[in-house]
């Protein structure tokens, strides 16, 4: 089975049970309807990234679904926390490509982002040969892989929130797959 769409979604539950908290991040990110299976971080080739609202309408509740999802939470207060997905798609739509997961505390949402986009774009980057310094900053090494022409487009979803008091919070982000045919 091999997916030919994906989409991304995000969410944010709270709640003093730790479980009812993800359900309801679930529910924000408009996935609790599905039996969701993780799976590991390949963008399949040939696959289009479409609309979330696009993407439920192929799905029905209770079908088992493929993901890749990133998921962190906090029952401390003030506690910053964060969930992204990082995805870096090849120029030759034939290649697959790289998503990431990041779980993270302590991170804003813009640095959870940029380091699962520099993570895919990492991973792809060396299954396609493209050399570079893992001692440069995001923004350089950026530059290097756009620049190879190897590696068209990176981009990242990424929820944060902080924790309350007596409340677990939740934070989720999700790149699901579409299945197409075989």
């Amino acid at each position: 089975m091999m997916p030919v769409r994906m989409f991304l979604t995000k969410g944010v539950g709270r709640h003093k049970e730790r479980l009812a908290s993800f359900e309801l991040a679930l529910r924000d990110a408009g996935i609790e309807k599905y039996n969701l299976v993780s799976v590991s971080s390949i963008f399949p080739p040939n696959c289009k990234i479409v609309p979330r609202a696009k993407g439920v309408e192929e799905l029905r509740p209770g079908q088992i679904v493929h993901c890749v999802m990133a998921r962190q939470d906090t029952d401390e207060h003030n506690r910053l926390v964060a969930a992204s997905i990082g995805v870096a798609l090849p120029a030759d739509s034939n290649d697959y490509g790289y998503l990431s997961e990041v779980h993270m505390s302590g991170a804003t949402q813009q640095a959870a982002g940029d380091y699962a986009e520099d993570l895919a774009a990492s991973m792809l980057a060396t299954t396609l040969g493209i050399e570079y310094d893992e001692n440069l900053g995001w923004d350089e090494r950026q530059q290097i892989y756009k620049l190879s022409g190897k590696i068209i487009k990176t981009h990242n979803i990424t929820q944060s929130a902080e924790g309350k008091t007596d409340l677990w919070t939740t934070v989720l982000a999700s790149a699901v797959l579409i299945p197409g045919g075989f």
